[in-house]
């Protein structure tokens, strides 16, 4: 039997019987929409996770803190000595202290941070509003202030706050009196920036700046830039060594895409239930049409097919339901996805929330569905085409 007449006998059951098979295409259908939508989204909740992070320096830097003994400190000294080290292309610092800040009359505890310009790439800073500051003299006065001090003067809207002026007054420890002090600092500063950082109260400033101000003599911490992904861990254990704690954010990207994987394959499990259904009611129907089409393979089987060309007749009808059901199953998982990602954004907007995507579904992950909706397909034909291969074909032409 040629190809061509084979596809054609096995595509006939859209003319003989439509109505039955479009229902099974859509029963495969709906499986595979289960699946697609549940893994959909468990990539857009990783999505979700991860897309505050800014890739390339963030994730090639090494958080470095001070350890809970005082046996090392977080200096001047100490950076250089980070800077030397083999594989390492920058060290940014960052100095904190208490403060108050003052703002339209309203005065707030804050972290005052002073830092380079470079550490708001390499600790993967994002702003709502305005521009990080950088190292030029020019922007000795600028200040960047979090989100979440903004809460704190009931300003809504970041942008509101841009070229607007703060004042600060620093809490320094008195030196063996075990009280402090608060010394104020020269002039006002400008606000320039707002990041997204919702959790903690702080504004930041040109670590030089600080330093001309108040005496800094420690860091509570510092960002490592390394200079390729593959010496992360001999420059981290290099800085262990020395007595620091050291955290990289790329650990932690890892770390959470191994938990999403498990997530996605027991989302892919319970969708995996409704396949499984779908695919029972896709044997019934294949053995239904064996049953009707008995007399048919009896005759075929008399003018010459052989067993293998009734095998692979079933084995391709087979398939192509298959795989038609998964392109129903994709179309109303992505549909079906899209349009709760548009509801849940339309109903952010009106709250005033941001967008999220809510299911994601990537190009690899469609294509896997593609095919293993087919090999369904394939394992399910698999049974009924070697039955019916197997009946002899003058048993077949008395059936009834």
């Amino acid at each position: 039997m040629r190809v061509g007449d084979a596809l054609k006998l096995s595509t006939r059951m859209f003319k003989t019987n439509p109505a039955r098979t479009w229902l099974t295409i859509l029963g495969m259908g709906v499986g595979t929409s289960a699946v697609v939508m549940l893994v959909g989204l468990g990539f857009g909740l990783q999505n979700i996770l991860l897309e505050k992070i800014v890739f390339g320096d963030t994730l090639l830097s090494l958080t470095v803190s001070n350890p809970l003994s005082t046996a090392v400190t977080l200096d001047d000294k100490t950076v250089a000595q980070f800077k030397a080290m083999p594989n390492v292309l920058d060290v940014s610092p960052l100095a904190s202290l208490q403060s108050l800040v003052t703002y339209d009359g309203l005065s707030a505890n804050a972290d005052l941070q002073g830092i380079r310009a470079s550490y708001f790439k390499y600790a993967g800073i994002a702003m709502v509003a305005g521009q990080p500051f950088s190292d030029q003299p020019s922007d000795g006065n600028d200040v960047i202030l979090s989100s979440a001090a903004l809460q704190l003067f009931g300003v809504d809207d970041p942008k509101s706050i841009l070229g607007k002026t703060v004042s600060f007054r620093v809490i320094t420890p008195t030196s063996g009196s075990g009280t402090s002090d608060q010394v104020a600092l020269n002039g006002t500063y400008t606000v320039t920036g707002v990041t997204n950082d919702v959790a903690s109260i702080y504004a930041m400033m040109p670590l030089a700046t600080l330093s001309s101000q108040v005496g800094i003599t420690s860091y509570d911490k510092v960002q490592v830039r390394v200079s390729a992904s593959n010496y992360l861990n001999s420059v981290s254990d290099a800085i262990i060594k020395l007595g620091f704690e050291v955290s990289a954010l790329s650990k932690t990207v890892e770390q959470a895409n191994q938990i999403f994987s498990g997530i996605q394959i027991l989302l892919a499990g319970f969708g995996g239930i409704a396949l499984i259904v779908s695919a029972i009611g896709m044997f019934n129907t294949m053995t239904v049409t064996l049953l009707e089409r008995t007399g048919e393979i009896g005759v075929m089987r008399t003018i010459g097919a052989s067993p293998r060309d009734i095998q692979f007749l079933f084995l391709s009808e087979a398939v192509v339901v298959g795989f038609l059901g998964g392109m129903t199953g994709m179309a109303i998982g992505i549909i079906g996805g899209l349009l709760i990602n548009y509801l849940l954004n339309v109903v952010a907007a009106h709250f005033g929330g941001a967008a999220v995507a809510l299911f994601a579904f990537p190009g690899t992950f469609l294509a896997f569905i593609t095919a293993f909706s087919a090999v369904v397909g394939f394992i399910t034909g698999i049974f009924p085409a070697r039955r019916a291969s197997s009946i002899s074909p003058l048993e077949a032409i008395r059936y009834k």
